[in-house]
């Protein structure tokens, strides 16, 4: 039996590439603002358009092939994008307002990071390499998460992202436009999603299961149902100084009931929900507000406890709004189902990663359940950790039409969209070895 020709190692950069400290040095400022010192990196803006430039930067500092596809997402390819059963790493460069430094750009950083170690260690691909930044993760700006990945997947039709408009009323065409690209192209894209045989997104973890268990990196499980409902509460214009309290319409009592109400029912669910958008019309100091708009998020473990805090939610707000003579009317915006990552890619990330030390860690809050803690399957096992998330990622949205699995790195603050938001210096160092074991697993089998 004869041993096949030897693979030739990918070959390196036309230049010396910049290290992680670097990437993260240059990255860091785009976008920052100096009063909150969070990041406001909304897509097709200024600050969006900053990153991407960066993006491709470092896509051409490596001697890699750029491009963007019909959605405006940016690729970074080693290796001929046509060739098929590609091995994509990557996540996003956008921001939800005031947003800390780690979420998505941790994961693309990471991603050029891997590569440059796996070419230090000479690996030989087999398969093509890409990395990728996806276009309005947040929707932050739109107010729709994953906007790039969605229309990639055909989750999102062309007709649905042409009604697309920010809070200054701008359609997200007319944005796109404005920042060199065309919106006419907008639309699915199943022959690339067909070239692509696993994707896998390193990403901060948005909590603190990984922290409580002792361990740098963990693999994701399953991401948790979650949506967005938009609550319309409609009362009476009126003088605040001169308006009786008992002859007051005021929606914003009934939104501050509902608030309330979402807390309560989130508890006797287990599950999580949140108003953290209100709008007030006509917004004066000295007036009774004619019309209260408040964005509930809510996610849970499995579709029957989300659907059940939601209802909840709704009936609290509808009695109180006809206690009080308001008119309610409740509006889905977006909604995922949960997402179980596929098996077979998850396993075999647990299979690259399982030999790394690791320590006993707390399970779920429920055994048998996704909830955010850590897992393990076997009992005292040491090893990578598996957890689930109330967070939604692009690798969640592709999911549906390729295998993708997730990487966390530890978050030693638990917090998310925010500034505080962190993950120490050997952390991201072992997330990017992780990264790049798994990458070689891949791609260099």
């Amino acid at each position: 039996m004869t041993s096949p020709a030897p693979r030739p190692p990918a070959p390196a950069g036309p230049s010396a590439p910049a290290s992680f400290q670097e990437m993260w040095r240059d990255l860091a400022p785009l976008g920052r603002d100096p009063g909150s010192g969070g990041y406001r990196r909304y897509a097709w803006t200024a600050a969006d358009t900053d990153c991407r430039a960066w993006f491709r930067a470092q896509a051409e500092d490596r001697g890699l092939t750029y491009e963007v596809d019909r959605n405006g997402n940016q690729w970074a390819w080693l290796g001929d994008p046509l060739a098929g059963d590609a091995v994509v790493t990557g996540s996003h460069l956008d921001s939800v307002p005031d947003g800390g430094a780690f979420d998505g750009p941790l994961g693309v950083v990471s991603s050029f990071a891997a590569l440059d170690e796996l070419r230090r260690r000479g690996a030989r691909f087999t398969k093509p390499l890409a990395i990728s930044n996806f276009g309005d993760e947040e929707g932050a700006r739109f107010g729709l998460a994953c906007v790039g990945s969605r229309l990639t997947a055909g989750r999102l039709t062309a007709a649905q992202a042409h009604e697309l408009r920010d809070g200054d009323g701008v359609p997200l065409p007319k944005a796109m436009e404005a920042a060199g690209y065309d919106p006419a192209t907008l639309g699915p894209d199943p022959e690339r999603l067909a070239r692509i045989g696993a994707f896998v997104e390193l990403h901060v973890e948005q909590g603190r299961a990984l922290d409580l268990s002792g361990d740098p990196v963990g693999i994701a499980s399953a991401i948790w149902p979650h949506g967005r409902w938009r609550f319309d509460f409609h009362g009476e214009a009126n003088h605040a100084g001169t308006t009786r309290l008992a002859d007051r319409r005021d929606p914003m009592l009934t939104y501050a009931e509902t608030v309330l109400a979402a807390r309560r029912e989130a508890e006797l669910a287990g599950a999580l929900a949140t108003f953290g958008k209100v709008s007030v019309e006509p917004n004066g100091v000295n007036a009774i507000p004619s019309l209260v708009r408040g964005w509930l998020d809510s996610r849970a473990a499995d579709q029957s406890a989300l659907d059940t805090v939601v209802a909840a939610i709704e009936a609290a707000a509808r009695e109180a709004a006809d206690r009080t003579g308001i008119d309610v009317r409740v509006v889905r915006e977006s909604f995922t189902p949960v997402v179980e990552f596929e098996h077979a890619l998850r396993d075999e990330l647990g299979r690259i990663l399982g030999d790394r030390p690791g320590t006993d860690c707390p399970g779920p809050d429920r055994p048998g359940t996704d909830r955010p803690g850590v897992d393990r399957p076997e009992a005292g096992r040491r090893g990578i950790p598996v957890l689930g998330t109330g967070a939604g990622h692009d690798a969640g949205i592709l999911s549906g039409s390729i295998p993708t699995a997730m990487l966390f790195v530890r978050n030693p603050t638990g917090v998310s969209h925010s500034p505080a938001e962190s993950a120490t210096e050997d952390d991201c160092a072992a997330g990017v070895l992780a990264l790049a074991d798994v990458l070689e697993g891949l791609a260099c089998p």
